[in-house]
């Protein structure tokens, strides 16, 4: 039996601009531009407000809990806290119990990043909702919900509090 060819139909797949994947792809590139751009006002890269908020919330924690909490790769993790470290908005410490073990936690420095990201984060969701009402916000809002626990159904077992994160009103 001959394997069929990998081109096959493909003739009849239409790249338009209004492709839901071409708009997913833009909308993402265009909100991770934004986001960094109003990150880099409080020298921030993009994903460091996330773990800000993953240490506001849960309070000094290991740097693989915190992996597991943002659902981020642990090397991605180490990066990211060292940026942070440098900048003076987190320190790290030996574990009492395991000295092999960094205890992270944010410094005054960090926490008084709170309010500039709270502004960084609701302006963005500003941005990215001008032009809708509340309601339409509000659809949108559930529609991106289903779509993204139907691409990343492992999200739901642990990394959930990671798009949580994202939100200005989950910044305490």
């Amino acid at each position: 039996m001959a394997e069929p060819l990998l081109t096959e139909g493909v003739d009849e797949i239409e790249t338009r601009e209004d492709d839901l994947s071409c708009l997913m792809a833009q909308a993402a590139r265009g909100h991770r531009v934004l986001l960094a751009g109003l990150l880099a006002e409080v020298d921030l890269y993009p994903g460091q407000e996330r773990v800000m908020a993953a240490l506001w919330d849960n309070g000094p924690q290991s740097q693989n809990a915190l992996a597991k909490i943002l659902g981020i790769d642990v090397s991605t993790m180490t990066k990211s806290l060292q940026r942070l470290e440098r900048s003076g908005f987190v320190s790290r410490s030996p574990c009492p119990t395991n000295r092999r073990i960094s205890i992270v936690d944010t410094t005054p420095a960090g926490d008084a990043l709170r309010p500039e990201i709270r502004r960084v984060l609701a302006e963005a969701n500003r941005r990215m909702t001008q032009g809708l009402t509340p309601e339409q916000a509000g659809v949108l809002s559930s529609l991106l919900a289903i779509v993204r626990d139907n691409l990343c159904p492992e999200a739901m077992t642990g990394a959930c509090p990671a798009g949580e994160g994202l939100k200005a009103r989950h910044i305490p």
